[in-house]
């Protein structure tokens, strides 16, 4: 049984965490203005951030917390930074080349649900009937959003979001993986393993498929990738990761729904986005299933 206060400090890291890892989305569409490819931004934001990584994992390096660790653990650590951060990256990244960012992070409130229902097939985690019905009220607010969006847009809209339920499966993988894999590692050392993994992934992918130079963009691009590296990148991946120790991946997952909202506020402000009155009406059924499912916190 979790002590209240635990609880509470883990609440608050993950949400902190969120609204962190929320502001990529609108940093990314503002370098996207100076004529960057995907690719390109996904690198200055890891190129930026691997020293970070690097430093904490050599300072961590000789951590013992007391588990004896196998070659498997560092398998599943080398998989779940490929998946968790390279691909759900790459993925978000390119989708976010076709629909706006306030849409973005609707989409990928899908990733909860997912890990959800990843515990329960592989962890045996129960699924309750407030989280069940939860869950059925925020996938009708993300349809009705996402809908209202492709009769805006056109169906550009469509391979977006596409490409952004990839991310959100990616990253759900990785959120259940990390549940039992940090506390074999401990939260720094295996989040710096896991980002360096995901640097590597990058630097292999751009190496083979990058058709221009990264050198030559404008300096408000590099300026972007180091924002994006730091505050959206090196800082939120450390606290979700004591968060999901704290409170464990599932209840994590549903605390993300402050996602979509502080992304709808930032892109308003830094973007001009704006959502029709029926795409706010979805958002809002996605806050109403968030707060239900908060409610199983109180059976903890």
């Amino acid at each position: 049984m979790q002590k209240p206060r635990t609880f509470i400090y883990g609440i608050l890291l993950g949400l902190l965490g969120i609204v962190l890892f929320s502001s990529k989305a609108v940093m990314v569409k503002l370098a996207y203005k100076y004529d960057v490819d995907a690719l390109s931004i996904l690198l200055l934001r890891m190129l930026f951030s691997f020293p970070f990584y690097v430093v904490i994992a050599f300072i961590y390096r000789n951590k013992d917390i007391g588990v004896t660790l196998l070659k498997k653990d560092y398998t599943w650590v080398v998989f779940f930074g490929f998946v968790g951060y390279y691909l759900a990256s790459y993925f978000d990244f390119v989708g976010l080349t076709y629909i706006k960012a306030s849409l973005e992070r609707i989409i990928l409130f899908l990733y909860p649900t997912i890990v959800i229902i990843l515990n329960k097939l592989f962890l045996k985690k129960r699924i309750t009937k407030i989280q069940a019905g939860a869950i059925a009220l925020t996938y009708l607010g993300i349809i009705i959003t996402f809908w209202n969006e492709v009769a805006i847009s056109g169906s550009n809209t469509l391979l977006g979001g596409f490409f952004i339920l990839l991310s959100a499966i990616a990253y759900a993988s990785y959120l259940v993986g990390s549940g039992w894999l940090i506390p074999k590692f401990g939260i720094m050392k295996f989040t710096s393993y896991a980002m360096i993994v995901s640097c590597f992934c990058v630097f292999v992918h751009y190496g083979i498929s990058a058709q221009e130079s990264i050198f030559g963009y404008p300096w408000q691009v590099y300026l972007l990738g180091l924002l994006i590296a730091v505050f959206s990148t090196v800082i939120p991946s450390y606290l979700v990761s004591a968060s999901i120790k704290m409170i464990n991946s599932s209840n994590f997952a549903i605390i993300t729904g402050v996602g979509p909202i502080s992304t709808i506020i930032l892109a308003a402000i830094f973007l001009n986005e704006t959502l029709t009155l029926l795409q706010f009406f979805g958002a809002l059924m996605v806050i109403i299933g968030i707060f239900l499912v908060s409610l199983k916190k109180r059976n903890n």
